[in-house]
């Protein structure tokens, strides 16, 4: 069975070197479909373009909230574009990120955030959700737009928000930290997570898991978050890739 990556950057100038090498070998290598999310508008201009250029590639375009400095509502028009093109199937990587103090004022943040979910509720389109440090006040935005969902990528809540995640028909993205010794919150979320709900991704070339951390980060190491996510949940990695799979392409209403 085929492996579905929901969130992998090859746009990124860390895959400058190889990257049509890559791209082309991940079918042979197991790896079946892959989502490329924008993080700003020539990187969503990117992964649109990678889109169109690979068959099992597919692409979000959005405004991370650590890029979100200079938006204007122009910007927005550009992302719907970008989202009327037939392999461009979600809005994101939006969302909060609290992290570092550099990061844009966090009222900006919020605004953008919610003019990204109001254009996906107009659009009736998933959304890919970035949350660091800030799990109250994303939360609190969703809440405002019921009719939105999607995947929550690299959760790092807590297992009651993935409660209320759930609930309101969110999926919930598991990445490589869940192979690290000191991932704890990750089983407790993983444990009341239906299979049904779960998504897998890399973030490459980011967050590469356990045996290759520190290494560039790519999709053919998706078995080893997939290999440690089935022990949690008692299942065969093929069974668990199977059900992924399945939900990826559901989500993102991929045929």
């Amino acid at each position: 069975m085929p492996i579905f990556d929901t969130h992998a950057h090859y746009d990124d100038s860390r895959f400058d070197a190889d990257r049509d090498a890559l791209l082309s070998a991940l079918p042979d290598a197991g790896v079946g479909l892959v989502l490329d999310p924008g993080c700003d508008i020539p990187s969503s201009q990117a992964a649109a373009a990678l889109s169109e250029r690979y068959s099992h590639v597919y692409a979000a375009a959005g405004i991370h909230p650590e890029e979100c400095s200079g938006f204007h509502e122009g910007e927005l028009d550009t992302l719907r574009e970008l989202l009327s093109r037939p392999k461009v199937v979600a809005v994101g990587e939006i969302g909060l990120d609290y992290y570092w103090e550099e990061n844009p004022p966090r009222e900006l943040q919020k605004t953008v955030f919610r003019k990204q979910l109001a254009l996906a509720e107009e659009l009736r389109l998933p959304v890919i959700i970035h949350d660091r440090e800030a799990h109250g006040d994303t939360m609190d935005i969703i809440r405002e737009f019921p009719a939105v969902t999607g995947v929550f990528h690299c959760f790092s809540g807590s297992p009651e928000m993935a409660a209320e995640l759930l609930k309101r028909g969110w999926y919930i993205g598991f990445d490589g930290p869940v192979t690290y010794k000191n991932a704890r919150r990750a089983p407790e979320v993983a444990a009341i997570t239906p299979p049904e709900r779960m998504l897998v991704e890399t973030d490459s070339p980011y967050m590469a898991p356990v045996p290759v951390r520190g290494k560039r980060n790519d999709s053919r190491n998706l078995s080893y978050v997939l290999e440690t996510l089935a022990a949690w949940k008692g299942m065969t990695p093929e069974a668990l890739t199977a059900i992924t799979w399945e939900n990826g392409r559901r989500l993102f209403r991929i045929p």
